[in-house]
């Protein structure tokens, strides 16, 4: 059973974010509450499932797979969806592609051939995300913004690969809206691929936006935001 502060917490960020949405034009049921579990335990994740939640967001495949493994078998008839929105190495590719239901931050088109191999090979067809390197920090990855089309084109011919859309991580700014040009940005390059009509299809999702900016991503259009902090407390 969930405790009374996370549940708290949870209805404090879906007000948030139907707020966020409405004061931007756009209906709430479509942007998707992702919960951050890097660092979190079984026991708290499982007051998370408890209290609603159906999406989690892990950083790393190591960390991750004991959780995944855990709710699998305890909930076989409850869908819980696992993503992964940390860098993944090539070595790891094998394991995310058994584990996770969505991977975000595919930023090359070697660990996008390394996955659609794998996932090739266990019949699965793999939904992802394109991350997107919008600032000048050297810790952030992702594919350079005047290299994303020519990487979609690539993406795109992968049978096993399922490309939904596009990721980023702006830099920490302690006032959100430092970060809003970096939403807007991500938007209109999706908006920029669909309207050239570069996959055949629309791109939906926008991953963007966490604790400390998620409202300011919600009214710049994301469809997922990543939130740990403000549901499960700072890391210990």
């Amino acid at each position: 059973m969930a405790d009374l502060p996370l549940l708290e917490n949870i209805g404090n960020v879906y007000k948030r974010m139907s707020h966020a949405a409405m004061r931007a034009g756009r209906n709430p049921e479509d942007i998707k509450l992702i919960a951050v579990t890097k660092t979190v335990d079984i026991v708290r994740i499982t007051q998370a499932v408890d209290a609603g939640l159906r999406i989690f967001g892990e950083s790393r495949v190591q960390e991750s797979q004991k959780k995944i493994s855990h709710f699998a078998f305890r909930i076989p008839n409850c869908k819980i969806e696992w993503h992964l929105i940390g860098h993944l190495q090539k070595n790891k590719a094998k394991t995310a592609i058994e584990l996770f239901d969505m991977i975000q931050s595919i930023d090359s088109l070697e660990l996008a051939e390394t996955l659609n191999k794998h996932a090739e090979k266990m019949g699965k067809t793999q939904r992802i995300l394109l991350q997107v390197k919008l600032s000048d920090e050297t810790t952030k990855h992702g594919i350079l913004k005047e290299n994303l089309i020519s990487l979609i084109r690539q993406v795109i011919k992968l049978k096993n690969l399922d490309l939904r859309g596009l990721m980023t991580i702006p830099p920490y700014f302690e006032n959100p809206e430092n970060a809003r040009p970096y939403f807007r940005e991500l938007r209109e390059l999706r908006d920029n691929i669909n309207e050239l009509r570069v996959t055949g299809y629309a791109l939906r999702e926008l991953s963007m936006g966490m604790t400390n900016d998620f409202e300011v991503a919600i009214e710049e259009g994301a469809t997922m935001v990543r939130i740990g902090t403000a549901i499960f407390g700072e890391r210990e």
